[in-house]
C-alpha cells in the first residue's frame, strides 16, 4: 500500500512539473498516467463529450509524434482538461506556447494562439445559442466579399450562402465574424440582407469574435436547400493584411473576393492555404490585382478541412 501511495505521489509531482513547464505532450502523458486511464478509456470519455479522436492519435499526441491542430482536435484538448481533472486552459496554453517560435516564422497575421483562443470562445458561444457546430446544414456554396476601406482596414464582409439541411427542423444559422487583431466586436453591426433576419448576437472582445443568429422564418426538412445573405460592418481594427477562412469539414464551392478602396491599392496579393492553424502556409500563388475593379479573388471548387485565404502587401 505505501508503495502505491508513493507511486501516486511521484506521478502527481511529475504532472505538476509538466503543467508548469510543458511541453504539451509531456504534460498530456503525465496527466493520463496520473489518472491511471488506458487510452481506450480516454477515447470513450471523449466520445461522451461529443468528440471523436482515435486511440492512435492520442498515442501520437502524448509521444510528441503529432500535435492536435485541427478544430476538432482542439476541442478534444479542451475536453481532455475536464476528463483528466486539469485546470482550465492548462493544456491549451502549453499547446499554444510551444508553437510560439513557429508562429514567429509565419507570415504576419493571426497567431496560432489567437486562433486556438477564438476556437474555444466560439465553442462557448455556440453552446450558449444551443447550436451544434454545423447547425444541421451542409454548405453547397459560399461567396464572401471583403471590403478594405480608406484606412486600409477591414471595413465590411458580405456573405452569400447556399446550404442544404441534413436533418429536419433547421430554422437558423449562426454566422461568425473574427475581426483583425485589435478589433472591437461591440462596435460591429450585423445586417440580414436576404431570406433571413437577425436574432441573438454575442461578442467576445478579447478575441474579436462576433457570433450572430440568422433566423430563416421557416423550418427546413432534411434535403431542403436554402439561400441567404448577410453582412457584418467592421472597420474597428487597424491596417488589414489578410483574410482567412477556416473550415472544420469538407464542403461545396467557396469564393473569396477582396475589394480595395481606389486610394489604397496594395502592391501585391497572394492566395495561400494552411492545413491547420499550426501548420506552415502552402499553395502560395500571386493574384493579379484588377486596377479597374480594384479587387482580387480566389475560387475553391470544393472546400477541404483547413484554411484558405488572401494576403496583401502595402507600400
Amino acid at each position: 500500500m505505501p508503495h502505491a501511495t508513493q507511486h501516486a505521489d511521484v506521478a502527481t509531482a511529475e504532472l505538476d512539473s509538466a503543467l508548469r513547464g510543458g511541453p504539451f505532450h509531456v504534460a498530456l502523458r503525465a496527466a493520463i498516467a496520473a489518472r491511471g486511464l488506458p487510452l481506450q478509456r480516454v477515447q470513450h470519455h471523449l466520445s461522451r463529450h461529443g468528440v471523436k479522436v482515435g486511440v492512435t492519435s492520442l498515442s501520437y499526441w502524448q509521444q510528441g509524434a503529432r500535435r492536435p491542430q485541427r478544430p476538432e482536435s482542439l476541442r478534444a484538448v479542451r475536453a481532455l482538461e475536464e476528463i483528466l481533472q486539469l485546470p482550465e486552459e492548462s493544456l491549451i496554453r502549453l499547446l499554444a506556447a510551444s508553437d510560439g517560435r513557429a508562429a514567429d516564422r509565419r507570415s504576419p497575421g493571426r497567431s496560432y494562439r489567437s486562433l486556438v483562443e477564438a476556437s474555444g470562445v466560439l465553442d462557448r458561444l455556440l453552446a450558449e445559442f444551443g447550436t451544434p457546430r454545423d447547425g444541421g446544414l451542409h454548405t453547397l456554396g459560399h461567396h464572401e466579399r471583403v471590403r478594405i476601406g480608406t484606412r486600409r482596414e477591414l471595413a465590411e464582409r458580405e456573405s452569400h450562402h447556399i446550404v442544404r439541411a441534413h436533418r429536419d427542423g433547421v430554422d437558423r444559422y449562426v454566422a461568425v465574424h473574427h475581426g483583425d487583431p485589435g478589433s472591437a466586436p461591440e462596435r460591429m453591426s450585423v445586417h440580414a440582407l436576404e431570406n433571413c433576419r437577425t436574432g441573438r448576437v454575442r461578442r467576445h472582445h478579447e478575441t474579436g469574435v462576433l457570433a450572430a443568429e440568422l433566423l430563416f422564418d421557416t423550418r427546413l426538412r432534411a434535403g431542403d436547400t436554402f439561400l441567404f445573405r448577410y453582412a457584418v460592418e467592421d472597420g474597428t481594427a487597424g491596417v488589414s493584411r489578410e483574410y482567412v477562412r477556416g473550415a472544420d469539414s469538407p464542403g461545396g464551392q467557396y469564393a473569396l473576393q477582396v475589394c480595395f478602396d481606389s486610394g489604397v491599392l496594395p502592391v501585391r496579393c497572394h492566395r495561400f492555404t494552411q492545413h491547420s492553424a499550426a501548420a506552415p502556409r502552402g499553395g502560395r500563388q500571386e493574384l493579379p490585382l484588377s486596377g479597374r475593379h480594384r479587387s482580387v479573388h480566389l475560387v475553391e471548387p470544393r472546400v477541404r478541412s483547413g484554411y484558405v485565404g488572401i494576403s496583401w502587401d502595402w507600400d
